[in-house]
């Protein structure tokens, strides 16, 4: 039984807070050790150096490994920050930023410039152009705002998803640039 596969729980029963009679004892290398009354496995576990824990109190016996027990929670904390880590980076927010096809130099840099900042942060942004009335009939000049868009930012962002019209809206998706 590997360290990995002990029971969740914040507050594990350790050495003299375990209150069976017999317990099921495995060794701190995963073999088995059988069945031994509280007290020998107490002794076993000191004698090692290690302690006590109480894994699955469930079952008939309850099952106890002998480890050491501040090293399983230093190793539990550090896989749950890991966790929250990886977590946060799922949870990039996307910044949508519209434009139209007759979109003004000004207008179009001060967007440029706030994607810029929000793509440094590590964000995706999502670029949209909105077709309006006869518009609908030149969809090339929308995609080649989006395109002088991403040609704006290219030294910091990627182009995750290219320029696709869905009805009225051509849309495009910028990554950062991951930093090795």
């Amino acid at each position: 039984m590997e360290v990995s596969s002990i029971a969740k729980d914040k507050d594990l029963f350790i050495n003299e807070q375990i209150r069976a009679k017999e317990v099921m004892v495995i060794g701190p290398n995963g073999e088995q050790l059988g069945i031994k009354p509280i007290k020998d496995a107490l002794t076993l576990a000191s004698y090692a150096g290690f302690d006590l824990v109480l894994i699955n109190p469930k079952g008939v016996p309850p099952v106890c490994k002998i480890m050491d027990y501040n090293r399983y929670k230093y190793d539990q904390k550090k896989k749950q920050k890991e966790n929250m880590k990886r977590q946060r980076e799922a949870n990039l927010d996307v910044k949508e930023y519209r434009l139209s096809v007759s979109i003004d130099v000004h207008d179009f840099n001060t967007r440029v410039t706030n994607a810029s900042k929000y793509l440094k942060k590590g964000h995706k942004v999502k670029v949209t152009v909105r077709f309006k009335g006869r518009e609908m009939a030149h969809t090339n000049l929308g995609k080649d705002v989006l395109l002088r868009f991403a040609e704006a930012t290219k030294d910091i962002s990627t182009i995750e998803q290219e320029p696709k019209l869905d009805g009225r809206f051509m849309t495009m998706m910028l990554a950062p640039i991951k930093e090795k």
